[in-house]
């Protein structure tokens, strides 16, 4: 109760803008002038609350008129983009109409439409089951989401959709369609596990595909029908049903880790590696994906390296290489071979003919490759074997029509066999083809003193001695300079009359007449020139 003070005291009491107040004297009658006053400022309160709220009311009835026009505007614009293609675009608008108006099914409902157009299953699915909370009879959001379900594989949740929609509107003719293919589609899914169960693989891909038309956003499903794939050997197909179920399923590391171990049998180590990583982004803890990974990076870091040093000439070095690989990857033929194919390469280019034919033909036993028949070729050319060179690539180019080494390859090692039947400078000076130019001189000085036409005093084995000398004299002028010895190794006599315009090759020049150092002989004295 009110306890009036032992002295003059005032008492305010205010409305919301604090603009009245009441000062009450101590008397006999204070009790009843407060009352007074109390009451009659009550009325005031009323009558200003009621203001209050009707203006409250007013404004948000105008605001809520601006958030439908909005809406509506969102959604006509979202419209027209849909019509156009432009889902992203269109889901823009879609969002900011529910954002003002989170209540309006239709919002929803288009927004859904834009998911689905995009393949957001996944996304369009909440908005679906938003649309029918807010309107239950609303037949289109049912049918839709029904289909979603079967898409998904879910045809329990998809056959209770179109059942209520049947219940309400017994002709429509796409819950008839739909609801009359669930029975045949959950019929053909137990026959893929019956058939996956008797090893039939072949007969089960066949249902699973027929059955993935229809539902091919089915995790299990792509699945099911990788692991048929696996069965019978066709790897590349099952990443390919895989892939997708990493979508399809929340934080799938499992799906990740199978792709990374398909891809490194395959001996796509890089794409092995990538996915092995994205498993560890879902789980850095994954303690078989991290095991994986430690090998795979492995892998991957000595092929890089071996093709650096390849690059770099650094041919020990990338036989070195090899052999750490070779170590990492002792059992999986697909490395085995890989590493014996660079194992090749680095021998041909290290000039190390005897291997690397030894080294390409244990490659080609254990599987046959173009790449590799095209190594071996090069080492045979190098090796002076034409024919076997030609066979090679005649291999090469069963395997790979559109090999353009192989076509080019055989052409240049037909060249080079009729080239061997006329002269052949690296036999004339004693050389392989993969000497350089410092050993072809030095080859060259030797012959040249050795058959030098002044050695000899009969008259026929002097003639023999010059014929000789001319062609260790061609031989040395062509395997020295670059040009025409590039000629010469694409199966080209840069030297030859008939190919070449002018006269051939004279090591003499103009008026040569014959040997010695004086008489008769026109005072001719034979001189190296290096």
């Amino acid at each position: 109760a009110y306890q009036p003070a032992a002295a003059d005291t005032g008492l305010v009491i205010g409305n919301i803008d604090k603009r009245y107040e009441i000062k009450v004297k101590r008397s006999k009658s204070t009790h009843e002038n407060m009352s007074m006053g109390f009451v009659g400022n009550m009325d005031y309160y009323v009558s200003s609350l009621w203001i209050f709220f009707i203006t409250f009311k007013l404004h948000f009835d105008d605001v809520d008129s601006i958030s439908n026009i909005d809406v509506d505007r969102h959604l006509e614009l979202g419209k027209v983009l849909l019509t156009k293609g432009q889902f992203a675009d269109a889901l823009t608008h879609f969002h900011a109409a529910i954002e003002s108006d989170p209540t309006n099914y239709i919002s929803y409902y288009r927004r859904a439409t834009a998911f689905l157009a995009l393949a957001k299953s996944k996304s369009a699915l909440p908005d679906l089951n938003k649309v029918v909370e807010l309107k239950p009879d609303f037949l289109s959001a049912r049918i839709q989401r029904g289909m979603v379900y079967v898409k998904q594989g879910k045809l329990d949740e998809a056959h209770i959709d179109f059942e209520q929609v049947l219940a309400r509107d017994p002709g429509n003719p796409d819950a008839l369609h739909y609801y009359n293919l669930i029975g045949p589609l959950q019929r053909d899914i137990e026959v893929a596990y019956l058939l996956m169960q008797d090893r039939d693989y072949y007969r089960a891909i066949e249902v699973l595909s027929k059955t993935l038309e229809l539902c091919p956003w089915d995790a299990k499903l792509h699945e099911m029908r990788a692991d048929c794939f696996i069965e019978i050997g066709d790897i590349s197909k099952a990443i390919h049903d895989i892939k997708p179920t990493t979508k399809l399923r929340n934080d799938n590391t499992d799906a990740y880790f199978k792709l990374s171990k398909l891809h490194y049998q395959l001996g796509e180590s890089d794409d092995s590696l990538q996915e092995v990583r994205e498993c560890l982004k879902l789980d850095p803890d994954h303690k078989e994906c991290f095991n994986f990974y430690k090998k795979v990076k492995k892998i991957v870091g000595q092929i890089k390296s071996i093709y650096e040093f390849m690059n770099e000439k650094e041919y020990d070095r990338c036989l070195d290489k090899v052999q750490q690989m070779l170590k990492t990857e002792k059992e999986l033929p697909t490395y085995v071979i890989k590493a014996k194919a660079f194992q090749c390469q680095c021998h041909l280019r290290a000039n190390q003919i005897s291997e690397a034919i030894r080294v390409c033909s244990e490659t080609l036993a254990m599987e046959e490759s173009a790449p590799v028949l095209c190594d071996r070729a090069d080492a045979y050319i190098a090796n002076d074997q034409f024919s076997e060179a030609i066979r090679d690539f005649e291999r090469a180019e069963n395997i790979d029509p559109d090999l353009s080494r192989a076509r080019e390859g055989k052409q240049k090692a037909e060249k080079s066999f009729k080239q061997s039947k006329k002269r052949d400078y690296y036999k004339i000076l004693g050389v392989k083809r993969t000497d350089n130019k410092k050993t072809i001189l030095k080859a060259y000085r030797k012959m040249a003193q050795k058959w030098h036409p002044d050695n000899f005093q009969d008259a026929a084995e002097k003639k023999k001695a010059e014929n000789k000398f001319i062609d260790i004299a061609s031989a040395k002028e062509v395997l020295t300079d670059p040009e025409k010895r590039e000629k010469f190794d694409n199966g080209e006599d840069p030297l030859d009359p008939e190919s070449q315009s002018g006269q051939g090759f004279n090591p003499f020049g103009q008026g040569f007449h014959s040997f010695g150092g004086g008489g008769n002989g026109g005072g001719f004295q034979f001189k190296f020139h290096f």
